[in-house]
């Protein structure tokens, strides 16, 4: 699913009235009516209060068809409208004088903190100050009734945005409604899968609104939702007159003393995620762990008391490497990097202690193969690429460098983002167990074997995301998150592929 940006959408409304030759005022009335029909199925009649909170725009407008449509159909409705400015909107004005003539709802006006109203735990608050069409600090006074409906507690649902938040933009310290849902137009906004802004839109549900598809299906996207059907149509499944030699084979480099759990977590990732071999390259202190541990892959052991710019690893010109896993970042390890980095060709995974790497001698990010593929964790990234003032900035800081140094790189969050030069996957699954010891190890032997299956780089990291995450949902299913442990997600990787491809039961 596309994610369009705030200019978009307003281009995309447009089109939508020309082609279906209908006015804004009746688009409006439309897609209200659709936050009317889910609202109501939700409320099922139930006698409480609710308090529209409408600003003086389009997402103003829409709140007053919704709060009329709930009059008329016998709910207890209290409409405020905050007056923060002298402008209306068409769609605000008509729908104003329609509200007052057609169910003699009189709302209230509200121009200070003075005007506020009481708000309740047990009220039902709808949000339409601002929706999408905010692009500015709030006045305090605004500011302040969003404070307000927070604080009070009740239970809230925004119109298309929650109030404060915008679109493609932060404004530090600015206070945004707190939704327990936001019923959103046609396409999700980027604004709900930002670690800053995410946690206002509670829970999420998309209106079709019927914006035209032609406009949608061939406009680029600012983002892209990966699904289930989108997943799936990434799988290579296998043909049966094949050979491990037909799934490739990764190398696995990294470990040290006491850490050597990472590279057991994937290098069992790697070939449960169906790579043919695995070999993994780790000093002698790991090899015991290995053999016993992972007896499916092979070990190569680097002796620390060599001088590494004269190893070589007897690599094929098809061959994965995939390098930092618990790997630590001493003299040697940083030798041992830059002997990978100076031989290998093929794109790379760098993870873990070889981001840190790559972040304190900098000038090893111009030897990285292109299309390679690095998996930092927040602070990892803010090493790559330094500080940002908010997810926007973040953002677009990742994608300057997945350009500069023609890499994929895997930003790892509660919604985990893979960035391609221009183009951002938004990966949805996954659960807060996941946030565990192993758990990324686990990512980067996924992603690795996918890699050398022969997968493109971005779509062995967008899949490999999906699936890693996927398996930890249904290893919750079977358990509670607190329980989860990184090795229960290679576990269910399999399961995690069927499911793609599994039809849901029907009942008898």
């Amino acid at each position: 699913m596309k994610i369009f940006s705030a200019e978009q959408l307003h281009e995309a409304d447009k089109i939508t009235q020309e082609k279906q030759k209908i006015t804004s005022l009746e688009l409006m009335e439309r897609a209200s009516s659709r936050i009317f029909e889910e609202i109501n199925n939700r409320l099922n009649g139930a006698e409480i209060k609710i308090k529209v909170f409408c600003g003086i725009g389009n997402n103003g407008g829409d709140g007053l068809v919704v709060a009329r449509k709930l009059v008329r159909e016998g709910y207890h409705v209290d409409v405020y409208v905050v007056n923060y400015s002298d402008k209306r909107s068409e769609g605000f004005l008509e729908n104003y004088r329609t509200l007052k003539e057609d169910t003699k709802n009189w709302p209230v006006l509200l121009k200070s903190e003075d005007d506020f109203p009481e708000i309740k735990s047990n009220d039902f608050v709808i949000d339409a100050i601002f929706g999408i069409g905010l692009n500015r600090p709030l006045v305090e006074w605004v500011q302040k009734l969003i404070v307000r409906i927070n604080e009070s507690k009740a239970f809230k649902v925004a119109i298309d945005m929650p109030s404060g938040m915008l679109a493609d933009e932060i404004i530090a310290d600015q206070p945004i409604v707190e939704a327990n849902y936001t019923l959103t137009f046609q396409a999700p906004k980027l604004a709900f899968f930002l670690p800053e802004t995410a946690p206002f839109a509670g829970n999420v549900q998309i209106i079709d609104i019927g914006i035209d598809g032609q406009y949608l299906a061939e406009n680029p996207a600012k983002a892209i939702l990966i699904g289930e059907e989108q997943a799936a149509s990434l799988y290579q499944p296998r043909s049966k007159f094949t050979h491990k030699g037909n799934y490739g084979h990764t190398y696995m480099v990294g470990g040290s003393y006491g850490m050597m759990g990472s590279m057991t977590l994937s290098s069992k990732a790697a070939l449960r995620i169906g790579v043919g071999k695995v070999t993994a390259v780790i000093p002698q202190c790991g090899y015991d762990i290995l053999q016993t541990s992972v007896p499916e892959a092979m070990v190569e052991v680097v002796p620390h008391d060599i001088h590494l710019a004269d190893m070589k690893l007897e690599l094929k010109k098809e061959d994965i490497v995939a390098f930092g896993m618990g790997a630590g970042t001493n003299e040697k390890s940083i030798e041992l990097l830059t002997t990978l980095l100076n031989q290998v060709k093929t794109p790379m995974l760098i993870d873990a202690d070889g981001l840190n790497m790559l972040s304190k001698y900098s000038e090893l990010l111009e030897l990285i193969p292109e299309k390679s593929i690095l998996t930092p964790h927040p602070k990892e990234l803010e090493r790559l690429i330094g500080s940002w003032k908010n997810d926007f900035e973040k953002l677009d800081k990742v994608q300057k460098f997945s350009d500069k140094y023609k890499v994929t790189m895997v930003i790892k969050g509660a919604y985990t983002m893979t960035v391609s030069s221009d183009n951002i996957y938004i990966n949805t699954n996954g659960n807060p167990g996941m946030a565990t010891a192993g758990s990324g190890d686990v990512l980067s032997g996924v992603i690795a074997g996918l890699l050398a299956q022969g997968y493109d780089p971005a779509i062995a990291a967008v899949f490999g995301v999906f699936i890693h995450a996927k398996a930890g949902d249904l290893v919750v299913a079977d358990t509670v998150p607190d329980a989860l442990i990184a090795s229960d997600i290679t576990a269910y990787l399999g399961k995690a592929i069927r499911s793609l491809f599994e039809k849901p039961e029907t009942k008898a």
